[in-house]
């Protein structure tokens, strides 16, 4: 009975979806059915997966989070500004990490403590941690700090940190076997989240949050609390694809992740998360991140070019929401026939 719910499931059209897409691309540019350049291309797009598993948390509650973008860019110049000035780089990686937390800190309380729509809050943020990001060299320099090289941090504020070590570089190069360190990084993230959100009471308080925050709150769920640490994890997800977008690009640069925005939410709401709150999986959103980056690699391996791409990409997204609200009209249909005692005959 299980298994035949699973087959009814959106995650289930979502990986009949991805089969099709890779095969239809596949035969179109058969290149792309390589198995070794199919798992390698993901880390291409690994910066989507990692924003967006845990921004499935804030959504579920009926939140959302734009600020993601300019988290990555801030954890990336915070790495590199802290390497620069002789922080060993798993410190930096560390304090980079902080930042991000740190952001997402600041937007659950705002959206925890106030009436201030989330939207509201995180475009914000958005642009005030771009701003920071930005500027972050100059205040350091500023500050008096030191960085190695006669230019100092001026020369950091609009370019790129480069000649990042090598141990650093290989996190998002470097593979066992056939399958790239980003993947299995997004691999045992996604786990370990779906686990929290599915095992545990904080998964299922995102859940009720996301339903009726006063029944939530009514019912002794710290929705505050809650609400905070769902926007935190977030934070946290963010900075880890800054970081390894500035191992991906060997630079550290505030603007890493500035075009990830839309495709990071399009994953979230794709993967089955209604925007309204109360339902989504993680294992959805994996499922989605996946169908949008192989369906913009497949796009760019058939000869599209980049201003196309987003075209092709907006088009099929549309037909697979479609898809998805045709879907659940036909579950509801034959839910209600059921309850009306109606033998299905569909």
């Amino acid at each position: 009975m299980n298994i035949l719910k699973w087959f009814r499931s959106w995650e289930a059209a979502l990986v009949g979806m991805l089969v099709a897409e890779i095969f239809v691309i596949g035969s179109i540019a058969p290149s792309f059915l390589n198995l070794e350049n199919l798992l390698f291309s993901t880390s291409d797009f690994m910066h989507i997966m990692l924003a967006a598993l845990p921004l499935t948390f804030v959504i579920i509650t009926g939140g959302i989070d734009v600020s993601v973008v300019s988290i990555m860019g801030l954890s990336s110049i915070t790495l590199g500004l802290s390497w620069v000035m002789g922080v060993d780089i798993y410190a930096a990686m560390g304090i980079a990490l902080l930042v991000g937390t740190a952001a997402g800190l600041l937007n659950g309380l705002l959206v925890a403590n106030t009436d201030i729509p989330p939207l509201v809050i995180t475009l914000g943020t958005l642009f005030m941690y771009r701003g920071i990001a930005t500027g972050l060299p100059g205040v350091l320099e500023i500050l008096g700090f030191k960085a190695y090289g006669a230019a100092g941090f001026s020369a950091y504020m609009y370019e790129g940190i480069t000649g990042l070590p090598g141990k650093f570089t290989e996190l998002a190069h470097g593979s066992i076997g056939w399958v790239p360190y980003p993947l299995i990084l997004v691999l045992l993230f996604a786990i370990f989240l779906a686990l929290i959100l599915q095992r545990t009471p904080f998964g299922r308080s995102l859940y009720l949050i996301g339903v009726n925050a006063d029944a939530a709150r009514f019912s002794g769920i710290p929705v505050k609390r809650t609400i905070v640490l769902a926007y935190i994890t977030s934070g946290i997800g963010a900075s880890l694809a800054g970081i390894m977008l500035a191992s991906y690009f060997t630079s550290s640069r505030s603007d890493l992740g500035s075009e990830a925005l839309l495709p990071t939410i399009t994953a979230v709401v794709l993967g089955g998360t209604s925007i309204l709150g109360g339902s989504g999986t993680v294992i959805g959103t994996l499922l989605a991140s996946l169908f949008v980056g192989f369906l913009k690699q497949g796009l760019m391996a058939m000869g599209v070019t980049s201003d196309i791409v987003p075209v092709g990409i907006g088009s099929l997204l549309v037909l697979a929401l479609v898809f998805k609200m045709a879907v659940a009209t036909l579950n509801q249909y034959r839910m209600n026939r059921h309850a009306l005692g109606v033998k299905d005959t569909i």
